[in-house]
């Protein structure tokens, strides 16, 4: 029995002296409260668990999540939902830990409300909720990182995302009175430009019959005529109706209908 507790207390001992550092993970010794310089990447790392733990802590993307009002060059507020997506650098982490401790991440927030500050005061609120958007996010994340060179070191801001962007009512049904505007006046932009083409094709038509009578009344000399005349005058000859013609000896006329034989 004695053999038993001695193996079982043996197997805890094991167990709770090797830690297991997945994908995606680092970790750092702590013995006697002093954290080792040394970064333990995937794998298996043993240790005393007397005297020495290991602090497990993530290297992959993480992301943030905000909502907070963000001032405009107007002096207005705007209410957004930010994500902040950043990393630890795997051989700072045991300086974060150091300077920082575990919980890094309302410094992270912080960094990004004073940047944030900066840089939306210079841009109008209407600026948040158009094409100047990227241009907003890139600076903030410039500013963020140099802020956290300074103060917070081995952690890595990948981007910075204005997801939604809700302006003060009065200037948000401002900008959509534009928009419908814009809208209307490219409309009818459109309609008048398809009346432009529409009145050319027409031009351009009637140019085309007048240029064709002119050229069919050119081509109408006396000798065509007569050759017409003739023509008819044989054509009417084989009609097996007989018919009353009046004519000046140039071009027929028929007077009267036809009269059955």
């Amino acid at each position: 029995m004695r053999w038993k507790m001695l193996l079982i207390t043996l197997i805890i001992v094991l167990m709770n002296s090797c830690a297991v550092i997945r994908p995606g993970q680092v970790g750092i010794k702590q013995r006697l409260g002093i954290l080792s310089k040394e970064v333990i990447t995937e794998g298996i790392v043993s240790f005393n668990p007397f005297t020495t733990r290991v602090i497990k802590q993530s290297t992959q993307t993480q992301n943030i999540r905000l909502k907070l009002n963000l001032p405009s060059k107007e002096g207005l507020s705007v209410r957004s939902e930010i994500s902040i997506l950043y990393r630890l650098e795997e051989q700072m982490v045991a300086s974060i830990l150091e300077n920082l401790g575990k919980n890094y991440e309302p410094i992270v927030t912080s960094v990004f409300k004073s940047a944030a500050s900066d840089v939306c005061a210079r841009f109008f609120a209407k600026d948040m909720h158009s094409g100047m958007r990227s241009k907003i996010e890139s600076e903030i994340l410039e500013n963020m990182k140099m802020i956290l060179e300074k103060q917070a070191d081995g952690i890595d801001v990948i981007s910075v995302l204005m997801k939604s962007i809700r302006l003060p009512e009065g200037l948000a049904n401002s900008i959509e009175r534009k928009l419908q505007a814009e809208q209307d006046a490219m409309r009818m932009e459109f309609v008048l430009n398809q009346e432009r083409k529409e009145a050319e094709r027409k031009i351009i038509s009637a140019k085309g019959d007048r240029d064709a009578q002119i050229i069919i009344s050119e081509g109408l000399t006396d000798g065509i005529i007569k050759i017409k005349s003739i023509d008819a005058f044989r054509q009417l000859s084989k009609s097996a109706n007989t018919k009353i013609i009046i004519t000046d000896g140039q071009t027929p006329i028929i007077i009267s209908d036809d009269v059955d034989q």
